[in-house]
């Protein structure tokens, strides 16, 4: 008998530190949250229509980083002699769909140092604006991004020569910047037309010519901020 009491006034004892545990444990998270922190924010998931701050890193077909906000990402690209390039972190808002064809993003490179712009595709970024609902503050999520055929382009050693670029010194998985503009014909006859950057590869090589590929099959993404 003696040793039933014993362990009912044992478990007695631990309820009540249970409740006392938890009694502090809602003290802890009421002041964290008067001071400002937001505990419940970790908790929270990016919905349709809310504005999202996000990091950000696009690779192109040979897993090579082209764009990124991530200063290691860019460092080591940079010391391996792959032209990397740099930009700020962008806001979206998630679900949304853009209409106009290029969403253009600023960014400097390695090399020259000057900022330019980089035209990220409509469809690229409709990608990631879908992909980032559901995402909590914190996490990182590699999205799959669409391409257009239009995005694998032969170039002919006449349109080489007039660039100024040597069929012989170019080979399979060189990575050079190219220009692009949402409007192609005004580029083709207007040389002060708005450009953007884009980096493309080299994938194949002929006598004729070569192939190059300016697509970015993924998209690393991570949440910085969600907003309402």
């Amino acid at each position: 008998m003696g040793e039933k009491k014993r362990k009912e006034a044992e478990v007695a004892r631990w309820k009540k530190v249970v409740v006392v545990a938890a009694c502090i444990i809602f003290v802890v998270l009421m002041v964290v949250s008067g001071m400002g922190f937001g505990w419940l924010s970790m908790f929270a998931v990016t919905k349709p229509g809310q504005t999202v701050v996000l990091d950000y890193t696009l690779y192109d077909g040979s897993g090579n980083p082209v764009i990124t906000t991530d200063q290691q990402v860019y460092t080591t690209a940079a010391s391996a002699g792959k032209p990397v390039l740099y930009t700020q972190q962008i806001v979206v808002v998630a679900n949304q769909t853009m209409t106009e064809p290029i969403y253009p993003v600023p960014v400097y490179t390695s090399q020259s140092g000057k900022e330019n712009e980089f035209a990220i595709f409509s469809m690229e970024l409709n990608a990631i604006t879908s992909g980032v609902v559901g995402m909590s503050t914190g996490q990182q999520k590699t999205v799959t991004l669409p391409a257009s055929s239009s995005m694998s382009q032969l170039w002919s050693t006449e349109d080489l020569e007039r660039n100024g670029i040597d069929l012989e010194s170019i080979n399979v998985g060189d990575q050079f910047a190219m220009g692009v503009s949402d409007n192609p014909e005004e580029m083709a006859t207007n040389a002060s037309a708005r450009t953007y950057i884009r980096i493309s590869e080299v994938t194949r090589k002929t006598a004729g010519g070569i192939v190059v590929d300016f697509s970015y099959p993924k998209a690393d993404i991570r949440v910085v901020s969600i907003n309402s």
